[in-house]
């Protein structure tokens, strides 16, 4: 029956004209915390284009990213999976190394790219008919052409900004170009090339990652801030903004907006100086670093709507074939859910949400959480204990429950156990013999 299923679904998604087919633009943003555009609440810099954007369609209020940093959540927005299917948990780097001295416990390995059988939702929709180009940063896998690269995971197009002729980490060009203002272009100049469609573009900027470099008239308006990073940041928003305007002007222009769905999210929390109310940042299963501004926008999405159902990452893959009639792959797990029914004003009957990050980075340590309704357990490896938070009343996490709510507590610890058996999940091993207290510890975060 399966088979049947999927070869009528691959028949009826063949035989629709290009033109009746929705093109996708997802916008992956680098380390944009949950409220850090206007949409969300934000007065850190004005974002017209985002929030326009955001209002002609329908905003998640209680978005996640499926990881804490950024290579993991790449990847579960790839394959639609939970990171232990994928085995990315981690970006590779010598900070992070299992067994490092500043380490308390054996950390688990991370894998650095997808697994060679994984097929991406590049892979899925490139040979569905679609169009697939990718504009930014990968972080899945190293050199361009590369089977692990985006050119060799479904995407027939792939720029980054090193091939934009960008230093690592660099906003500007020697010639004083700005690093989102190019990529946009490049993003702008792809779709043009592709308008007879369908196409996805994948679209995932250096913004808004630090250290920030923008543009001296926009760093010139928010002077006065009240330091040095808070106007470097605001002005990198505001660049970013008039890009997502940029762009979207010349999906106008080409006749492409009103068959076009756009997704916006981010790859992880904020910056801990912009995140309250919620707790920590980027590289903590904490609310504050996982929670992530997002909005779909497109064809049937009813204007100013809003959700306040979970989503994840992984539900963007399951959502974007279904858009698409391409049915999901009968021969690779999918943990994330299809969106349409929160589009349509129905829930997704999903009970449980999940994150592992058995891994150190920056200040975060080993953790792994469950989220069931308003319930949100954290267990974390080192000391081998769990905190329980009410999100209903305490979306700030400052009240542990685990001690005046032992049941709930225990039945959730269960529940994430099960899981991690289940996805065959990797834990952290014990004790680690070279641990050193006096190990200097560098809490920089990771890309």
């Amino acid at each position: 029956m399966r088979s049947l299923v999927h070869f009528l679904c691959l028949f009826f998604a063949c035989s629709l004209q290009a033109s009746d087919r929705p093109n996708f633009i997802f916008i992956l943003i680098d380390d944009m915390g949950w409220k850090d555009v206007g949409f969300a609440g934000s007065e850190l810099a004005p974002t017209p284009n985002i929030d326009a954007l955001a209002k002609k369609g329908l905003i998640f209020k209680q978005a996640y990213a499926s990881a804490p940093n950024c290579a993991p959540t790449r990847a579960c927005l790839m394959t639609g999976q939970y990171t232990p299917r994928h085995g990315i948990y981690t970006v590779i780097d010598d900070r992070h190394t299992p067994g490092s001295p500043q380490q308390k416990i054996m950390a688990a390995e991370s894998k650095s790219e997808l697994p060679r059988e994984t097929q991406t939702i590049a892979n899925l929709l490139q040979s569905n008919g679609y169009s697939t180009g990718m504009v930014g940063m990968w972080n899945l896998g190293r050199g361009k052409m590369a089977p692990a690269s985006p050119l060799g995971r479904g995407f027939q197009y792939f720029t980054e900004p090193k091939a934009l002729g960008f230093e690592k980490d660099a906003y500007l060009r020697k010639d004083g170009s700005e690093l989102t203002d190019v990529m946009t272009d490049a993003a702008i100049k792809w779709v043009t090339e592709q308008k007879d469609g369908p196409f996805f573009l994948y679209f995932a900027p250096h913004a808004v990652h630090a250290p920030f470099e923008p543009k001296p008239e926009l760093l010139a308006k928010y002077a006065g801030k009240k330091d040095r990073m808070s106007a470097e940041y605001s002005a990198t928003i505001e660049c970013l903004d008039q890009n997502i305007g940029k762009l979207y002007a010349e999906l106008e222009k080409l006749g492409l907006a009103k068959n076009t769905h756009i997704f916006f999210t981010s790859d992880n929390g904020g910056t801990r100086q912009f995140n309250a109310p919620l707790r920590n940042g980027k590289g903590s299963l904490y609310e504050g670093g996982i929670r992530v501004p997002a909005f779909w926008s497109g064809p049937g999405v009813k204007g100013d709507s809003v959700s306040e159902e979970p989503i994840s990452t992984i539900d963007f893959l399951p959502t974007l074939l279904e858009l698409a009639n391409i049915p999901l792959p009968s021969n690779q797990v999918v943990d994330g859910r299809s969106l349409l029914p929160i589009r349509d004003g129905k829930g997704l009957e999903r009970a449980n949400l999940f994150w592992h990050f058995p891994c150190y980075t920056g200040n975060a340590k080993p953790s792994s959480a469950v989220r069931q309704g308003k319930w949100k357990l954290i267990e974390f490896f080192e000391t081998e204990k769990a905190e329980l938070y009410d999100l209903a009343v305490d979306l700030s996490e400052g009240k542990d429950l685990a001690e005046t709510n032992p049941e709930k507590a225990k039945e959730l610890l269960q529940t994430l156990h099960d899981w991690q058996k289940e996805t065959g999940a990797a834990i952290p091993s014990g004790p680690n013999p070279n641990y050193d207290p006096q190990a200097k510890k560098r809490p920089r975060e990771d890309r």
